[in-house]
Parts: C-alpha cells; sequence; structure tokens
C-alpha cells in the first residue's frame, strides 16, 4: 500500500511557497502565539545567511503548554510515560504538566539560572528529561540534551563547549538486563571539564539512587517540590533555544544551535503539513530525547499542536519481545509512529512473518514514518504488507530540525516509491550538484545540496562558530548549504538519498553508490540488514565488500548465502560494481541512535587507525568485525 489518495495538493503548495516564500512562512507563522508578532519574515543582512522572524518575541513553553490551558486541554493528556524497563506508565494531562514544568523552572530559577544561560540535561527516558527542557525553555535558558550514558570524556567536552550554569541528570538510566550507572560518568566529566556548573539537579530512581556530592547536588524532585510557579519569559525570535550536539564528533564538539522562533514556526508546521496531526491526535516517536528527532517530535512538536505525545523507555524487541511497538499503539491508540529504519529490521529479524503484528489490534494507527537513514525497500515493503498503512520515508537532518524531503499526509499522499525520501518539503529548494558546484541531470547521483536560504528552524549557525559553520556547512558550494548526503533526484521529483558523500566508491573509475548495493542484499530473503563499504584494492582503487546479519530461523550455510549475493549484486547492478565478497556477521556496529558506523567498518577493513565512536551502541562489535575482515583476508 503506497497510502497514495490520488489527490496530492503539493505541486500546488510547493510552488506557492517558490513563488513567495515569506508569504508562505507569515502564514505559518500564524498559528503560534508571539508576545510581539513578527513584522519581518526573513532579513538575509542578519547572521551568516540571513535570520527569521527577527523582530517577533515569544515563548517556546507558553506554546507547548500555557496557550491550551486557555484552549480548554487542561484536562487532555499531553505526555505519556511507558516504561517496560521499569513495569510502570504513568500520564499526565496538559494543567499536570503545566504544574510539574513551572515548578522545575522554579527551581532552576532558585539555582540562578536565567535566559540565556545554558543547561546541560544529562538523562535516560523519563518525563523529567521532557519537564527539565520545557522548564528551560519556559526561562529563556537554553538546553543542551545529552543522550544519557555517554561517556565521560565525551559529556565533559559538551560541558566545556556549552558552559552550563546548572546540569541535570538522573541516578541511572536502565537497558535490558542491566542497570548504567549515570551519577559516576557524571561526576568524572565534571572532574575533566575546565568549566565547572554550579549546580546539579538529580533525580534518583528508585532502581538505582546515587549519593549527592554536598554544596553541589540537589534532589530534583526536592528541589521542584518546595519551588514557585515560574511565569514564562519572552525572548527574541532570534534567541537560542537549544545546542545539540552531533553525534559522532571528533576533536571539539560540533553544537547545532536551534533557535526560538523558526523552531517554532517550522516544527508546528510540520505537525499538520507532514504528519497530518491535529490536537488531541496521539504520536509517537520511538527515539530519544538526546537526538534531534526526540526535541522536535517527542517533546515540542506534539505538544505545540495539542497532541497527546508518548514517551516510551524500552526497545523493539526484547522488552519483551517483537510485539513491542505494536502493544504501545493499541493500548495508548497511537495514530502516528514515527521510528528509525534499524527498529523496524530489529522487529522483522526477530518477526519475519509478522505473528506478533497480529496480536494488536492496530485500527487506530494511520501511518508509520521512518527516518534516521536510508530504510531499504525490501523493509519498508515488508511493513507495508503487514500494517497494511502508508510507510513513508523522509529525510533529514540534525542540523535541520525538521525534514528536507518526505510525503505530506496535509496535502493528501502522493505515490510512494520505497527507497527514496519523497519530495523536497516546502522550504527546501533542493539541487544535486557535481564537485564543482554545477547541477547535474536529473537521475545521476552528485552531491545533495540546500539553496540558500535554508527554512526556519535550520540551524543559524554552530555555538560560538560562525567560520567553523562556513567552512563545514556553506564553502564548498558557494550559495548552497551542503548537506554530505549523496543522491539524485529523478525525472517525477523523487530524492533518493544513497549514502553520505564519503560512501560513495570509486571503483576502477567508476562511481559507484554504496547504498544501491545495499539495497540489492536487503532484498535476499534470508538477510535481516546489510552494510557496504569500499575498502581500499590495489588494482581498482576500491572494491566493496559487504556484512549482512541474518534473519532468525535462517537454515542455509553461510557460504551459499555469500555466493547467492555477490550474484544477486552482479544481476541487479552489474559485473561494474566488482562485488565479490559478502561476509555473514552476528551484529553491526551502531550508534546508540541505530546508524550503522559505516565509516569505522571501513578503516577497520583498510587496517587504519579509528577512534572508537563515542555514541556506538557496544565497542564490543568492533573486534567482531575485525576477526570477520581478517578473516575474509585469508
Amino acid at each position: 500500500m503506497d497510502g497514495s489518495t490520488g489527490a496530492s495538493r503539493y505541486d500546488e503548495v510547493y510552488a506557492a511557497w517558490k513563488a513567495d516564500p515569506d508569504a508562505y512562512w507569515s502564514r505559518a507563522a500564524r498559528a503560534i502565539d508571539w508576545e510581539v508578532a513578527p513584522r519581518t519574515i526573513f532579513d538575509p543582512k542578519m547572521g551568516v545567511y540571513g535570520r527569521w522572524f527577527p523582530d517577533g518575541r515569544l515563548n517556546t513553553c507558553w506554546n507547548a503548554i500555557d496557550r491550551h490551558l486557555g484552549a480548554g486541554r487542561g484536562n487532555q493528556p499531553a505526555l505519556i510515560w511507558d516504561s517496560p524497563m521499569t513495569g510502570r506508565s504513568a500520564t499526565f494531562t496538559y494543567a499536570q504538566l503545566h504544574d510539574r514544568v513551572a515548578r522545575f523552572a522554579g527551581a532552576l530559577a532558585a539555582r540562578g539560572v536565567e535566559a540565556g544561560d545554558r543547561v546541560i540535561i544529562y538523562m535516560p527516558m523519563v518525563p523529567e528529561a521532557a519537564i527539565a527542557m520545557l522548564a528551560c525553555a519556559r526561562l529563556g535558558a537554553v538546553h543542551s540534551v545529552v543522550f544519557g550514558g555517554f561517556a565521560a570524556a565525551e559529556l565533559a567536552a559538551r560541558i566545556a563547549d556549552a558552559k552550563p550554569k546548572v546540569i541535570v541528570s538522573a541516578s541511572c538510566g536502565l537497558e535490558p538486563g542491566r542497570v548504567v550507572k549515570y551519577k559516576p560518568l557524571l561526576d568524572a566529566a565534571i572532574s575533566l571539564s575546565p568549566h565547572q556548573p554550579q549546580h546539579c539537579l538529580i533525580l534518583q530512581r528508585p532502581e538505582q539512587p546515587c549519593e549527592l556530592t554536598p554544596s553541589r547536588d540537589v534532589d530534583f524532585l526536592a528541589a521542584e517540590a518546595e519551588a514557585p510557579h515560574m511565569p514564562c519569559v519572552p525572548v527574541a525570535a532570534t534567541d537560542p533555544l537549544y545546542i545539540l550536539y552531533t553525534s559522532g564528533t571528533t576533536g571539539a564538539p560540533k553544537g547545532i544551535v536551534r533557535d526560538n522562533g523558526g523552531h517554532a514556526v517550522a516544527v508546528m508546521n510540520s505537525m499538520a503539513m507532514l504528519y497530518g496531526l491535529k490536537a488531541g491526535d496521539v504520536m509517537w516517536t520511538a527515539s530519544d530525547v538526546g537526538w534531534v528527532v526526540g526535541h522536535s517530535y517527542i517533546v515540542y512538536g506534539p505538544l505545540f499542536a495539542g497532541c497527546t505525545t508518548v514517551m516510551y523507555e524500552g526497545k523493539p524487541v526484547g522488552t519483551p519481545d517483537p510485539g513491542a511497538f505494536w502493544r504501545v499503539c493499541q493500548q495508548h491508540g497511537v495514530k502516528v509512529l514515527f521510528t528509525a529504519p534499524t527498529a523496524l529490521r530489529a522487529i522483522k529479524k526477530e518477526d519475519p512473518s509478522g505473528a506478533f503484528v497480529a496480536k494488536h489490534d492496530l485500527s487506530k494507527l494511520e501511518a508509520l514514518f521512518l527516518a534516521g537513514e536510508r530504510c531499504d525497500p525490501p523493509t519498508a515493503e515488508w511493513a507495508s504488507a503487514l500494517l497494511k498503512k502508508p510507510v513513508i520515508d523522509h529525510w533529514w537532518q540534525t542540523e535541520t530540525g525538521w525534514c528536507i524531503s518526505g510525503n505530506f499526509r496535509g496535502f493528501g499522499l502522493f505515490e510512494s516509491r520505497f527507497g527514496s525520501g519523497g519530495k523536497p518539503a516546502p522550504g527546501y529548494d533542493l539541487r544535486v550538484l557535481d564537485e564543482g558546484g554545477q547541477e547535474v541531470p536529473r537521475g545521476q547521483i552528485g552531491t545533495l545540496a540546500v539553496k540558500l536560504p535554508l527554512p526556519p528552524s535550520n540551524l543559524p549557525t554552530l555555538w560560538h562558530a560562525d567560520d567553523r559553520f562556513r567552512s563545514a556547512y556553506l564553502e564548498t558550494f558557494p550559495g548552497y548549504y551542503n548537506t554530505s548526503d549523496a543522491g539524485m533526484v529523478d525525472a517525477d521529483g523523487y530524492v533518493w538519498v544513497m549514502s553520505r558523500t564519503d560512501d560513495i566508491i570509486n571503483v576502477a573509475g567508476h562511481r559507484l553508490s554504496t547504498g544501491a548495493m545495499e539495497e540489492v542484499l536487503a532484498g535476499h530473503p534470508d538477510v535481516a540488514e546489510c552494510a557496504v563499504v569500499g575498502v581500499k584494492d590495489s588494482l581498482k582503487g576500491q572494491a566493496p565488500i559487504g556484512l549482512v546479519v541474518l534473519k532468525a530461523g535462517t537454515t542455509k550455510d553461510e557460504a551459499t548465502i555469500a555466493k547467492e549475493l555477490v550474484a544477486l549484486v552482479r544481476e541487479k547492478i552489474g559485473p561494474v560494481a566488482a562485488f565479490k565478497d559478502a561476509r555473514v556477521v552476528a551484529r553491526l556496529p551502531k550508534t546508540r541512535s541505530g546508524k550503522i558506523l559505516r565509516g569505522t567498518i571501513r578503516k577497520i577493513a583498510d587496517g587504519e587507525t579509528y577512534a572508537v565512536p563515542p555514541t556506538i551502541d557496544d565497542p564490543a562489535i568492533l573486534d567482531e568485525i575485525g576477526d570477520v575482515l581478517k578473516a575474509a583476508e585469508k
């Protein structure tokens, strides 16, 4: 099922945006409450490439919570916390969430936090993480969420860069079969950092309480309980709402800045335009607040729109079984589910026949959205056939805060093409460029780039690093934002994101996409997930090697499957791919957000030195991959 209605207004709306961008974003801005409504929509002379709504003033927390109380939504569920890790769940109405956020803002204010101050939030998937984010926004403070359980050295680098006045953390996080003690990691990070926070507010979890450091640490709930309600503090639309450090950074961390005004307008606009949601609907984004997806669509987006958002502390499989996602959808009446392709592949690996899907009533679920990495067509087709709902892959980045391309339920869906990220969203003038910065014909692979200016909610710069922002994103192709993703736009305007630009390999002078080869491997009936990387080859420059994880219950021997995979690539892509080696592995190295660490695999294969990425889910996997690749050499 492709979900098309045959009556999409996409072309009409995209053309209207392109004809008059200011008028388009002016209309979108009316959906937000402003303390001072903007008269200037975009000022091209401000900032690095221009700024949105520069004379507007607003408060993000007001738009997420307070205004819904006046609209009669005080008793509507705002946040549902579902935690199979603890066996508990909780529901917070808008009125209850308002009470807790306003009080925690008071606790922060009592410790000197004011507009413009930074607060680092280092927490697991608990309601208090969202409460802390919203409380910062209420005060006009700048929050920086660091994924819970990040290594001490990486946390220290973020403390040194953001210079927080306060850190909000928890005693522990929970993973299947183990408790992750956060407090020792936090203490080590603070000892490593040249900047020292004045206070730490610690949520004591009953699964593993911790000792508090005298004179610095305060109990989160006790501080909240004794604090008065704090009102919302209006800030300039161009003032920062948060800093989010990109995963996998080396050296100095790269702090993506998100401003208040552009973020509120664009993310609010996306709720109806992209996801087709309205006030009262239930949205579940199965991600983590430590990632950009969690910022935009666990916390802010659903609350801006008056929806109910689900916050899940668990895994797609193993908590307790591969039916976990479908149980949550049924139990909470989820209308739109948004997750990463890697989660879907994990479910598919454990339940290829969809037996657990059939056990649940998914009548309220209307669409499944995927992002985080390109979804291989076989996985999307599997989900579509089982769910009989639209399965929509959309493409975006930490830097953008919302999608660059997608399929838009608010306009009526057009035909989905599995493997494509849809068509460019209104706001993005997307081009495909060659190495010299010239546009390539439709259907040819190049670098995907956005003609400036970037739309609202995209990063205006990096935290205190304008020059680094220019060099990282704007200088390669003057006048464009370089996504560093490689792909093409086909004759019908569909965007195909094949890989990062450094994953285009050159085999005997032929530029080939590893993503295209992965698509072929993923189509094999016994393959659950895969990665293809280009390794050094003395004859051809580079040669592709495929690593595959097999589905549970596969009975064929590995050598047979490897031969079949080589034959498949030869059949689908041709001998030009020079694909001659496929290896079976137990698992692939990934970040905690589910992205496969292809660059690290490539370095291991080439015998290069590499740093263990700070975001890796389990460093031991790298040794396993090394052993497999050494065996391949023999």
